[in-house]
């Protein structure tokens, strides 16, 4: 089933647990009660936020993660469960025992999804997005050729356009991290993201550290990292809707838009759910590659039917 988002940004509470509810309370009162079992994704975005040992403890035991945020409201820290697939010891030994050329493949394959993804975001009559179809359907094992990054530079350059106005030109944009908005809501939104990938990681038996491609040794979630490339288009098309109707800046309504995400509908082959479930099977698929030794993996995409205005298409 579908786990629940909750974020806690627009007053002080304090986290504590009772009957298995995770209970939110301001000035004594209580403000809301969820039942543990239901929860999914906690992101805390007001600085006088205050926990007790079980309310953090259950949250971790009900398989949620724990997503902090610093001043600037975005993710700075994430708390995860412990794997407790009941096969995690074989995972972790088929993970570590991968060879190479299956990582090249599957990287490969996720290279390719995220191109694909970026070509949808852009107009149907776009040479940006003939240059992506091109670039996507050229990917080899292991992207040795970089068609990732070439990707990246022709996509950016055509992302930010206005979707209703179909004959406006794309504004100026650079993908920076530090860079001018709409870049923050880019960052909230694969941070949410990226923390629902780890998630889904560690229930599926595998290591977030240990990635396929991604590989900087200061980083706790290469894999996540993998996995979230072919994802953040799905981002980007959020993002520019936000972007045109007004949210510069990371706003609560924004905020509240970018987790909704996590309910929205995409296919996977011939069955369509959740964007959180999808994540779920996409992260098992990656560990049954690796105990199979053969490429399975089962990408979330944007269903066609889905209302792609926002989009410009």
């Amino acid at each position: 089933m579908i786990k629940r988002t909750i974020e806690i940004s627009q007053q002080p509470v304090h986290l504590a647990v009772k009957n298995r509810q995770l209970v939110l309370k301001h000035d004594g009162e209580t403000v809301r009660s969820i039942p543990c079992e239901d929860l999914g994704l906690v992101v805390v975005d007001h600085p006088g936020t205050t926990f007790t040992h079980a309310a953090l403890s259950s949250i971790i035991n009900a398989g949620a993660s724990l997503l902090l945020c610093g001043r600037d409201h975005l993710p700075n820290g994430v708390l995860l469960p412990l794997a407790d697939h009941s096969q995690v010891v074989w995972k972790i030994r088929d993970q570590l025992s991968v060879k190479k050329p299956l990582q090249k493949q599957l990287w490969q394959h996720i290279v390719r999804a995220k191109v694909e993804a970026q070509a949808g975001n852009l107009r149907k009559d776009s040479a940006a997005l003939t240059r992506l179809k091109r670039l996507a359907k050229d990917v080899r094992s292991g992207d040795n050729k970089n068609h990732e990054a070439q990707a990246a530079k022709v996509y950016w350059s055509a992302w930010l356009f206005d979707p209703n106005l179909p004959e406006s030109k794309p504004e100026t944009f650079r993908r920076l991290r530090e860079g001018a908005e709409p870049n923050s809501l880019l960052n909230y939104g694969y941070s949410i993201m990226r923390a629902t990938v780890a998630r889904s990681l560690v229930a599926a038996g595998l290591l977030p550290v240990l990635g396929i491609h991604h590989c900087n040794r200061s980083n706790a979630f290469c894999l996540a990292d993998d996995l979230l490339e072919p994802l953040r288009p799905i981002v980007d098309a959020k993002v520019r809707e936000l972007y045109f109707n007004g949210h510069r800046q990371i706003t609560t309504e924004a905020k509240s838009a970018l987790l909704r995400l996590m309910t929205l509908t995409v296919c996977m082959g011939e069955t369509t759910g959740p964007l959180m479930v999808a994540i779920q099977r996409y992260c098992s698929s990656l560990a049954k590659s690796f105990e199979d030794s053969t490429d399975q993996l089962e990408i979330p995409e944007v269903c066609e039917l889905t209302d792609t205005a926002a989009c410009g298409s």
